[in-house]
Parts: C-alpha cells; structure tokens; sequence
C-alpha cells in the first residue's frame, strides 16, 4: 500500500499563495482605479464650482466697467445701486447664493437662497478685505455644510459724497450636495469592487485548483515510488506548462523503469547463463587427478574453453546492458554503399560459401558506423552457423518507401514460423538451432541496435527455404525524425527501389 502523502496546511499550499497574489493584485488595482476616479471626479466637481464662481465674478465686473444699470439705463448712482442691481440680476446655481454687502451701508442677499450667506464668518472674511484686494476665495463650515465663498472688494466714487462708496461682492457655493455625488460613486465603486474580488476569489480558487490538480498527482507519485515499484504514472490533462511537468515526470519514471529493468534483466541473465559454465568448471575441477597428466590437459583446456564462452557472454550481456543508454550508438553521416562493401570484405574469410551482393544502394544516412557493422556481421554470423559450405549467403542495400534496408539473405534450413519470435529474445533458439555454437543473444543485439536507431528487424523466412534478415532504419536521424518528421539536412535519398 502505497504512504499517503502528508497534509500541508492551507494556507501554506501553492493554492492560497498564488490565490492571495491574484486578490491582491486585484485589490491594489481596483483601489487604484477608485482613488484615481474619486480625484477625477472631486476635480471635476471643483472645476465646476469655480467656474460657476468665476461666472459671477465677471459678470460684476462688466457691471462694474460699464458703470450703467442695466434695467434703467442710467448710470450707478453710488456702489449701493451696483451691488443692488447684480443681486437683484442674479441667476445662481442650485447651490450657489450671493451677498452684496456695503461698508457702512446696507446689506443684499439673493432672492432664492438655498442656505443663508450672511453669517458673522462670512461678514468678517468679507469685510476684512481691503478695498484694492483681488478677489479672494476661504472655505467656511456652517450649519448647512462646507461653503466656497469668494469675496470681491467694490469702489465707486458716488455722485452725492454722502454715499457709500465700498462695498463687497460675496458668491458662495455649498460643496456639500456636489460633493454627495462623488461619495455616493465611490461607495457604489467599493461594493462593486468587492463583489468583483468575491467573483474573483470564487472562479480563482476553481481554476488554481484545476490547473495545479496534477502537482498533487506528482506528489502522490513521487512519495509512492520505490525501487521496487516504478509502474506507479501521473495522469495528464490539457496542453500547459504543468502538464508537460507531469509529461516529463512520467517520461523520468519510464527510464528509469527501463533502466532498473534493464539492470534486473541484466543480473537475472548473468546468474542464469553463468551458473552452467560455472558449475562445469567446478566439477572437472574438484574430479581432477593431478597425478594424471592428460586428465591434466583436458580439464584445463575444458576450463579454457567454458571461460571464454562465459568471456563472450558477459561481453554480449554488457553490450544488451548499454543499448538503453543514449550514448549507445553516435549518430553521423554514413555512406551505405561503401558500408555493403566494409562488410562484404570482413565476412568473406568466416566460412565458403557462395558469396554475394544482391543490391547496392548509394545513399547517406544519419546512423553509427561501427554499431551497423556489427549489427550486419552478426546476421552473416548466424547464416554461416546454419549453412553448410558453398551454400548461399548474400548481402543487399536498398531505399523503399522512404526506409534504409540491409539485409542478409541465405539458402539455409530456415525459421520455423512458431519460432519467429522466440529467436529475438535473450537466449532464444529455433529448434533448428540446438547444437549449434552460440550464447543465443545474437539476435537481441541486432534488434537492440537497430531500435537505437529508431528502426526494427524484420525476417522472412520458411522451412527448407532459407531465411531473409533485414534491418530496416529511417533515412532521418532517430532525434530529428521524431521532432520534425523530416529527412535532416545532407541525407541524399534516391528514388525508391524494389527489394528483393
């Protein structure tokens, strides 16, 4: 049973950290968003006001440049009829009211006013101006609210010297209702806002735990891996970044499933084969008569001979031991025609026999020299054990169907069709081959050569018939095949052949 993996608390977990770094990421954006709407806004609303104010202000001046009023048409007789007929003019804003006061004189105030200006702050602000003074705006809290008022300082010289001639030109404007709508915007904005980061965390939270669902499979694969137990695989969902993590972790565990297996197989196979030669050894050994010299010679000859046969066998083992590894075979460009005629030349002097080149191809192809060589040699290898001499053994190259093929073709006893596959693996033997010299891993070599090549061995073969070994190879490098599915630069191959 496999350990269950331990529980973290949540809010340690990659859910909640990346969670909270998304809310908090919105949250500073949307209070960002609402602090830069409600400046806008309260600038806006102030614009407005002093606009409106100004609006006022210039209108006295002109009243004040022309120096006629108005509705009589005759000239101001002193600054009581000034401020009286802008008063008495006056179409002020919702909020806005405006107070003409005159030193030592009376004071007017708007017929429509929304809250009364003529408080003592107000008097005082205004009345404290000097008659020179520029138009000067304060702020004052009253009853009703929080008032812009802006004061300008009236002179006229009167006709009658018993007149007034100062006075004040007050515009106020309560900030309160402008400014009303500005927070009810903002509070509409905050409950928006937090329904958003709700809706957020709510869709976040599925969509994190979704995405990030296979990292509980990879820690549940990784704690239940052992050394025993490597078939153990992390499921894989969608085209992401954290599904190819979960891709590339199964494709770690699947070498490495193929690497102990290999390693198991390896020790399986050497304690197996091992133990007969061994064990031979042994025993003429312990029976050996020292007195006797010719039981002597034999036993050390028997000996001599069973240790290069387990020599050779630890040799081939190590060699079906390192095909896994991805220096097993050293990829470059190999010219196939003068490859056919390197083999021919070395397989010559191995037996008589009838000798031949069915098929030479000249083309060049992403593969390892040595290993191909070997791979060939070895098929020549079993058809001379299973002929006889002056029987036919024959080598051939050929492109078909955008396929290297190298093939060894003999008229021997042939392959049994019951023992097609028995005879690829690890010391398998046809029936036809009992008796005859070999470890039985011959075969397991070719075959493991041609897949590190990304290719395959295919035989054709019937009793009495002779058999056909070919090793069948892409024209592309296994790397490149696999990545783009196209012939690599500098690989020349001609036009398809028909294979014998």
């Amino acid at each position: 049973m496999r350990p269950r993996p331990p529980r973290r608390p949540l809010l340690r977990t990659v859910r909640a950290k990346v969670l909270a770094a998304v809310l908090a990421a919105a949250g500073f954006g949307l209070v960002l968003t609402g602090a830069v709407s409600v400046l806008v806004q309260r600038g806006t609303t102030d614009q407005r006001v002093d606009a409106s104010i100004g609006q006022e202000v210039q209108e006295l001046r002109v009243f004040a440049a022309t120096g006629v009023d108005p509705r009589t048409g005759r000239p101001f007789a002193s600054v009581v009829d000034l401020l009286r007929a802008k008063i008495e003019s006056d179409v002020s804003d919702e909020y806005e009211t405006a107070l003409g006061i005159v030193r030592g004189g009376p004071t007017y105030a708007s017929a429509v006013r929304p809250f009364d200006l003529n408080t003592p702050a107000v008097r005082a602000f205004a009345l404290g101006l000097t008659p020179d003074a520029p138009a000067t705006t304060t702020f004052v809290t009253t009853a009703e609210g929080r008032m812009q008022v802006t004061a300008v300082p009236v002179a006229l010289t009167p006709a009658d010297p018993a007149q007034p001639s100062e006075g004040v030109y007050v515009v106020g404007h309560d900030l309160s209702p402008e400014y009303r709508l500005v927070d009810e915007n903002t509070r509409n904005f905050a409950v928006t806002a937090v329904g958003a980061l709700l809706l957020v965390a709510a869709v976040g939270y599925l969509v994190i735990v979704r995405l990030l669902r296979p990292l509980d499979h990879l820690h549940a694969a990784a704690v239940g891996v052992g050394a025993d137990d490597l078939s153990h695989r992390v499921p894989v969902h969608g085209d992401d970044d954290v599904a190819d993590l979960a891709r590339g972790f199964n494709g770690m565990l699947e070498r490495l499933e193929s690497s102990f297996e290999s390693q198991r197989q390896f020790l399986d196979d050497a304690g197996h084969e091992l133990r007969t030669p061994l064990t031979i050894v042994q025993g003429h050994l312990e029976l050996l008569d020292v007195a006797d010299e010719r039981d002597v010679a034999e036993t050390r000859a028997l000996v001599l001979d069973e240790l290069a046969r387990m020599t050779r066998l630890v040799d081939d083992l190590t060699l079906l031991a390192k095909a896994r590894q991805p220096d097993f075979v050293r990829l470059a460009p190999v010219e196939v025609g003068q490859l056919v005629d390197e083999v021919f030349d070395k397989v010559v002097p191995l037996g008589e026999r009838d000798w031949r080149v069915d098929e030479r191809t000249e083309v060049t192809v992403a593969a390892d020299a040595q290993r191909l060589t070997q791979a060939v040699v070895q098929l020549v290898s079993n058809a001379v054990k299973f002929t006889r001499p002056g029987d036919l053994v024959a080598l051939g190259s050929a492109v078909h169907d955008g396929e290297l093929r190298l093939w060894v073709r003999d008229d021997g006893p042939g392959v049994h069709p019951d023992d097609l596959e028995r005879i690829f693996e690890r010391f398998g033997r046809a029936a036809t081959g009992r008796g005859v010299e070999g470890s039985g891993l011959g075969l397991s070599i070719v075959t493991a050569i041609a897949e590190a090549h990304a290719g395959r061995v295919d035989v054709r073969s019937a009793p009495g018939q002779g058999a056909v070994f070919t090793l069948v190879l892409p024209l592309a490098a296994p790397a490149e095949t696999a990545a783009t599915g196209a012939t690599p630069a500098g690989l020349r191959p001609p036009a398809p052949q028909e294979v014998p």
